[in-house]
């Protein structure tokens, strides 16, 4: 027999036996039709086979009740994934087993398993694919790019929070261990099969008939069929458009001109998910067929949105609507918000405490503020004054995390939705703003703007700011593991703002503690909104460190993004956690790992 074959007994013992397991968890059933061996973990939950029930060549799982075709392993569930088989021969009445499995695994194995797992919903299989895949050695990107493609091909109002949730998760993964980024991954994926279940596909139209078309009249039939919520034609014009050559931000500019001509639509969803389809794209490598169903997938969410000028908060007590119409068009009117490269005439280097050339302390102070229309004012005449608009996008990012740092827990839990949507579309707009945007990010800046604004009745009273002579003799130290047993406990915010706090003061490694509160996250059932929370304040974190702002407010805005962070993760945790554990079978299957030992 061949070198390294196992000996599992003679075909008469083995008959007597019924089943037996041998080296290397492989259990081998012996029948009046023939010798049969499979890996002894049931691949749904890693139960045992042996202690199954053998019928007419199916083997069922006594846990699950799942069915196995013992000849091959193959299940006929779904759900619990084919179990290893393994070869066998006879060396006259000697049974001899290969402990090789008899199918590899490769990648495209476990690539059309992924995708099973997507149609069918199954979190464990997309969990074990994952793993499977990350071990053969697969790029992350193009584990991303089949939840990608499955997402904006299989559910019918386009893209949604499972897209934006992977989005966000493929953002984050540098900041993640491996086990991290194996969970953000799968979080990702999970959502976009959830998101899909039980929806019908999108179909898209074809795009117009070839011919060139001017840029600008392409641009302005988009804006026209988004107007009057004609998905089909604004789909055929952005076909028309990506055919013809557009770039990403000519596509951006038609795309977010049409989302920003109603104020903060969808609660600032639909700015939010145009951002993260654009930085999807960029993730994937900008293929053309990427950013083809990608970027169709956005046309459905501009059907029948929520526009906020039709909403009372914006037009009463104060009018919100008309002071920042009349602001876009003196702006337009000076060549400012018309598209194109916004004229920076003042110097982004100034003075200390106004890094931007004007009072960006006090800029932040009237966003926060009680006077709306003065902070439209000063925006205005920010703009006009040759302001960079990023360096205002990243000052009213920077305040609408406070609102979040600031959020009392005597409000309604509820709330807490209220203060992340304002962060995270201010975040988007910054991002947009950062990649050279001038005319619609321009305008959903004022959106963001009035949003913070509405916010402040959340911070009545502001919750305190953690304070050093209050936290000082409580014994923390910089283990993250501390952080994360304070989050095993409910509404443990403000503690574990202190902690967060302290961590910083000691000097702890930003590294870590993004790591640990990436985990924080990921051992959740998170919502939808959590996801957004953590990948927006990380990442306005790096941005400001990155920049040289003035040390006090950069300091001052990095904690802030810290503590936003933290306190709402703290307010949200901790959950049943069944997804998480779903990941954790799923690793520990893959690695070979026995979840059940007989006693």
């Amino acid at each position: 027999m061949v070198d390294g074959w196992i000996k599992a007994g003679t075909v008469e013992e083995l008959r007597r036996e019924g089943a037996k397991v041998i080296k290397g968890g492989i259990a081998v059933f012996a029948r009046e039709e023939g010798v049969f061996a499979l890996d002894n973990r049931c691949p749904h939950m890693g139960f045992p086979l042996h202690m199954g029930s053998l019928c007419d060549g199916m083997l069922t799982c006594h846990w699950h009740h799942a069915r196995f075709d013992v000849c091959t392993g193959g299940t006929l569930d779904l759900w619990a994934d084919d179990v290893p088989a393994h070869e066998v021969k006879l060396e006259g009445d000697v049974v001899w087993v290969n402990p090789k499995p008899a199918r590899a695994g490769g990648a495209e194995r476990h690539v059309r398993r992924l995708r099973e797992g997507l149609e069918q919903n199954l979190s464990l299989v997309i969990a074990k694919s994952v793993v499977a895949l990350l071990e053969a050695g697969v790029p992350e990107r193009d584990i991303v790019r089949i939840g990608v493609e499955f997402g904006t091909a299989n559910r019918s109002d386009g893209w949604g929070s499972g897209l934006t949730v992977l989005t966000a998760m493929a953002n984050v993964l540098p900041k993640l261990d491996g086990y991290g980024r194996m969970l953000a991954l799968f979080h990702g994926l999970r959502r976009v099969a959830s998101d899909c279940a039980g929806r019908p596909p999108l179909f898209r139209p074809e795009p117009l008939p070839d011919g060139g078309r001017d840029p600008a009249r392409l641009a302005a039939w988009y804006r026209q069929c988004v107007e009057v919520r004609d998905a089909t034609g604004a789909g055929r014009v952005l076909l028309t458009a990506i055919r013809q050559g557009f770039e990403p931000p000519a596509l951006a500019e038609m795309m977010l001109a049409a989302a920003t001509d109603h104020f903060y639509l969808d609660g600032g969803h639909t700015f939010d998910f145009h951002n993260k389809a654009f930085e999807m794209i960029e993730l994937l490598g900008g293929d053309a067929a990427d950013t083809e169903r990608i970027l169709t997938s956005l046309v459905p969410l501009l059907r029948n949105p929520s526009r906020s000028e039709e909403s009372h908060s914006w037009r009463h007590p104060v009018d919100l609507v008309e002071p920042v119409r009349r602001a876009i068009g003196e702006l337009e009117r000076h060549g400012i918000g018309v598209g194109g490269a916004v004229t920076a005439s003042a110097t982004a280097t100034a003075a200390a405490g106004q890094p931007y050339g004007f009072d960006a302390e006090r800029f932040v102070s009237l966003l926060l503020g009680d006077e709306p229309l003065e902070t439209i004012r000063a925006m205005t005449e920010a703009l006009l004054g040759g302001v960079p608009p990023a360096a205002l996008g990243k000052l009213t990012a920077y305040a609408a995390a406070e609102r979040v740092s600031r959020f009392h827990t005597q409000n309604e839990f509820s709330d807490w939705i209220g203060v992340l949507h304002t962060f995270t579309h201010a975040h988007a707009v910054h991002v947009r703003l950062r990649q050279g945007g001038s005319g619609p990010e321009v305008r959903a800046l004022y959106h963001a703007a009035v949003a913070i604004y509405l916010d402040r009745f959340l911070n009545i009273p502001p919750a305190p700011k953690p304070k050093p002579e209050q936290y000082g003799g409580r014994g923390y130290t910089t283990d993250t593991g501390e952080l994360l047993a304070l989050l095993d406990r409910r509404q443990q915010v403000a503690e574990a703002a202190d902690w967060a706090s302290h961590y910083m003061d000691a000097g702890g490694d930003a590294a870590k503690l993004f790591n640990a509160l990436g985990h924080a996250l990921l051992r959740e059932d998170a919502d939808f909104h959590t996801f957004q929370m953590v990948e927006a304040a990380l990442a306005e974190y790096d941005l400001w460190a990155e920049e040289d702002d003035g040390p006090p407010l950069r300091e001052r805005a990095k904690r802030t993004m810290v503590l936003a962070l933290v306190r709402y993760v703290a307010a949200h945790a901790p959950t049943a956690r069944e997804i998480p554990h779903t990941a954790r079978i799923a690793w520990r299957l893959q690695r070979g790992e026995k979840l059940f030992e007989e006693e």
